[in-house]
């Protein structure tokens, strides 16, 4: 595994994976902080595209990601990653409107749990997941985090006047 390090906004971001396809970002703060495993190589210029559109994604001139992605999921984590990765840019569901999705009504727990382990957050939206009543329930990078990217989103959607 090859990765590197971004600054952003909301911290410092690790991203991992090969020359070809992106597999985890990691927080540096927050219940999901994480930094590289000791026998990962660190290669920065595998990464220039993932930074570059997380650039363009924080200063809110990209909306939608345009990355080869390969995150480590079980069958039912990869429904739910699929389902993430339609939420529009600004919008949010709740986390039953995903189970519904995958098209188990009864797996809203489930979801929460495959949707906690995303292992490539901010692409694949899982902060756009909020509570059935809107609370901003939990988040790997932290409840602040995933207040400023739906903030972020809000502002530069062209939603919300």
């Amino acid at each position: 595994m090859h990765y590197t390090y971004m600054d952003s906004p909301i911290g410092r971001l690790l991203l991992a994976g090969s020359r070809d396809e992106l597999q985890i970002i990691g927080f540096s703060s927050g219940a999901k902080a994480r930094g590289a495993d000791p026998e990962w190589q660190r290669s920065d210029e595998y990464f220039s595209a993932v930074k570059r559109q997380l650039d363009e994604y924080f200063e809110g001139t990209r909306q939608v990601f345009d990355l080869a992605l390969a995150p480590r999921a079980t069958a039912f984590q990869a429904q739910v990653l699929d389902a993430l990765r339609v939420i529009p840019y600004g919008e949010t569901r709740s986390y039953r409107d995903i189970a519904v999705a995958v098209g188990n009504p009864k797996a809203v727990r489930a979801v929460g749990g495959a949707n906690g382990n995303n292992p490539i957050p901010i692409v694949i939206p899982c902060h756009r997941v909020v509570g059935s009543n809107g609370s901003l329930t939990g988040f790997g990078g932290g409840v602040d985090t995933k207040r400023f990217l739906l903030d972020l989103e809000r502002r530069h959607s062209g939603l919300f006047g």
